[in-house]
């Protein structure tokens, strides 16, 4: 008995119960139109690629991850800020490391004590920055623009007196595209407790904040 053609037998073999007309109608129809089929899938996937792409640009920031704080200022900005502060400085433990970051400077040198954070927070966009910073202005109200700091910055003193021992701390809040630099100094000194002069905290948190937004800058995140 004389064998099929091998598209007839493999279309016998899958359907036995279908009675070919003829062997030209299986070599023209059946084995075509799966080349077709294939050839229409990668032109989907290249349409689904396409589509993503301007997404993916705009979420697109500047800065994707916070720098090292502790080395956001200078040592000899440390010894000048918090006389007997080791100049590494300890950074705070952070649920996100790579988006929110804090160092910490402390010190009593005799009676006088100082303090110094610097901290970075990087957001998902500079819409999210702006609001997070207008927030936290409103929250700090009473103080005022810092000019030619970031993209904007903003400066406050406040004092405080708790069982007749002064203190008074400075904040900077600093916007650089999508990213916050927060930088908060305060002082007292326990022998007369009193709290050092506005000027001396508003000027130590403005150097900080500066050589900090500095560093976000070179370190690109």
């Amino acid at each position: 008995m004389r064998s099929l053609p091998l598209p007839i037998a493999l279309t016998a073999r899958l359907s036995p119960v279908v009675v070919l007309a003829a062997a030209g109608w299986a070599l023209t129809s059946g084995p075509s139109a799966t080349p077709q089929a294939a050839e229409k899938d990668p032109t989907e996937k290249t349409g689904t690629r396409s589509a993503s792409a301007p997404s993916e640009t705009q979420v697109a920031k500047t800065y994707a991850a916070a720098p090292a704080p502790c080395d956001s200022v200078a040592e000899k900005t440390v010894k000048s800020l918090v006389p007997g502060a080791k100049s590494a400085g300890k950074e705070i433990p952070s649920t996100d490391a790579e988006l929110r970051r804090t160092c910490s400077w402390n010190a009593l040198k005799g009676y006088e004590y100082r303090w110094l954070d610097v901290s970075y927070e990087v957001l998902a966009s500079d819409e999210a920055a702006e609001q997070s910073y207008a927030g936290r202005v409103e929250e700090k109200s009473g103080g005022g623009a810092v000019p030619g700091l970031g993209d904007e910055a903003y400066s406050v003193v406040n004092l405080t007196t708790e069982d007749k021992q002064q203190t008074r701390e400075g904040v900077v809040v600093a916007r650089a595209s999508n990213a916050l630099v927060i930088v908060t100094y305060n002082g007292s000194d326990f022998e007369s407790k009193k709290a050092p002069d506005t000027d001396e905290i508003n000027k130590g948190a403005i150097k900080a904040a500066k050589e900090a937004v500095a560093a976000l800058a070179d370190g690109k995140g």
